[in-house]
């Protein structure tokens, strides 16, 4: 449960319990055939852990080096290295290649010299990175064996704590990959994908499917993610169903050897259970690691929804404040709404990235917001405007402008040079800066566009709308003019989908 300790295991019993059976690899280096068999005959017996030894043998510090440049994983536990070989000083050489050159601090390095005089064993202890230093005048069976119980022993430790080292590296990236996350089917996809990765074994391989349960809303189910092809609880295999139950109505996290479901919950009462299964036991080290990771996307998934919730707020919230303004000029509320969808299949078309259409979609009901500042009696005119009066409308722009410039919300940010720019013609003659071509953002040129392109198709107060043939004439003759050529080719070639959305979003009788 979320907040509750994750409890280790004794490191004894995971290690054992992860490579039980694994012969620990034990590399002697020597140049002298009968220390090759006496050491043979004294650990032919030898057990760690339950764990046999396999002896690799090598009789010189060069053979000795091929040996551990090819074991790239570090599988060798312990190597027992002659200090005299080739050279009087070759063992020495050797264990400082293997921390210094192949830069492995992993292996369990013991030094044997029947010469001590040629390496004494102050100087050794002192200069060199190893782990024992031996005598073989006094290395009876009884010592080597209890060298090799301290030497297993710390390799062992060493590969479990870089095991969980790893493990949580991995948890932290998915971390990462969780926060990049905008929507539900995003996050859906990237459990499966981490979960994968943090197992280092294929997807394909594992049953995985994350379940979640909200009690404050009649105790629904939502399945967030599944490799089973499965949209809900009942369309997964029955004992998968029967363990998640469990762990559901239990309170609490199961476990078998080959199984892992974890339950937690966060603090707005959503229950959730991630499910994690493979045709082998799972490692001790991995249900830990799954433990952890499992907590991350509950706390994931609440903040994805709360993303999700302001973000419908936003979009509600703009609307609301662009259909204000409609009414208030007693025009149709579903104007604004075409607008905004308007421009998001314009920018799509024009290939904008997929945030920016987010965001221009949520501001572009903001381009009229200026008009709130206009006398009812020019806005709600009948006719055409005098002179003055068109000066009066013309300042809508910069009054929405000034209105929605001094936020730090990026919604309202584009929404303000929206309502700046969205009168503003390519060939310089639109206000209110008389801006031309590309000086004018995108943005503005977009909505220019589909606010002109859904006004001309409706029925304003002075006057009705305009025949499909009519529009699509206007666009013709305003290319370059008013509007960028390249947004009213996209309009021309792409035609029947705009004209798809009036109908989407009618006006009401």
């Amino acid at each position: 449960m979320l907040g509750d300790e994750v409890i280790f295991a004794d490191d004894e019993d995971v290690e054992s319990q992860q490579e039980a059976l694994t012969a620990w690899k034990i590399l002697v280096v020597d140049d002298e055939p009968e220390i090759h068999a006496i050491t043979r005959l004294v650990l032919n017996d030898f057990t760690f852990e339950q764990r046999p030894l396999e002896i690799i043998t090598a009789n010189s510090a060069n053979e000795a080096r091929q040996i551990l440049l090819a074991d790239s994983q570090s599988t060798i536990a312990v190597a027992i290295v002659d200090v005299v070989m080739e050279t009087t000083q070759a063992g020495l050489e050797l264990v400082r290649w293997v921390r210094e050159n192949l830069n492995n601090h992993v292996i369990r390095l013991i030094l044997r010299t029947g010469q001590p005089g040629e390496a004494p064993e102050e100087r050794v202890i002192r200069d060199y990175d190893i782990n024992d230093y031996k005598n073989k005048t006094e290395l009876t069976a009884l010592r080597l064996k209890t060298s090799m119980y301290a030497a297993l022993r710390a390799y062992r430790d060493i590969k479990l704590i870089e095991r969980h080292r790893l493990g949580l590296e991995k948890i932290i990236t998915a971390t990462t990959k969780f926060i990049e996350c905008d929507t539900l089917p995003q996050f859906a996809s990237t459990i499966l994908n981490q979960i994968s990765l943090l197992l280092g074994i294929e997807s394909s391989d594992i049953i995985c499917c994350a379940i979640s349960r909200d009690k404050q809303n009649g105790n629904k189910y939502k399945m967030l993610a599944s490799n089973l092809q499965a949209q809900s609880l009942a369309a997964i295999p029955v004992s998968v169903q029967h363990r998640i139950e469990d762990a559901l109505n239990q309170h609490k996290s199961i476990q078998g050897s080959d199984y892992f479901v974890s339950y937690f919950t966060t603090r707005r009462g959503l229950e959730n259970v991630l499910y994690v299964a493979k045709n082998e036991p799972l490692e001790p080290v991995q249900h830990h690691l799954l433990n952890f990771f499992a907590n991350n996307i509950a706390v994931a998934h609440e903040n994805i929804k709360l993303r999700e919730v302001i973000r419908e707020s936003q979009k509600e919230l703009s609307y609301i404040i662009g259909e204000a303004v409609e009414v208030r000029s007693k025009e149709t509320g579903s104007h604004v709404r075409r607008v905004a969808h308007i421009c998001a299949l314009m920018a799509q078309h024009f290939g904008l990235p997929e945030t920016d259409i987010e965001v221009l979609k949520l501001a572009a009901p903001l381009h009229d917001v200026g008009k709130v500042a206009i006398p009812d009696v020019i806005l709600n005119k009948a006719g055409p405007h005098d002179e003055h009066e068109r000066e009066i409308m013309r300042t809508h722009a910069k009054a929405g402008y000034d209105m929605l410039r001094k936020s730090t919300n990026p919604i309202l940010l584009v929404g303000a040079k929206i309502a700046h720019e969205h009168h503003e013609c390519w060939d310089g003659s639109g206000y209110p800066n008389g801006l031309t071509g590309c000086e004018i953002s995108i943005v503005g040129r977009i909505a220019a566009v589909a606010d002109v392109f859904d006004a001309l198709g409706s029925k304003r107060c002075y006057k009705g709308p305009w025949s499909e043939d009519h529009i699509r004439q206007h666009f013709i003759e305003q290319r370059g003019k008013q509007f960028d050529p390249k947004l009213v080719d996209l309009l021309l070639t792409h035609f029947d989908e705009f004209t798809a959305i009036r109908a989407q979003y009618p006006d009401p009788e």
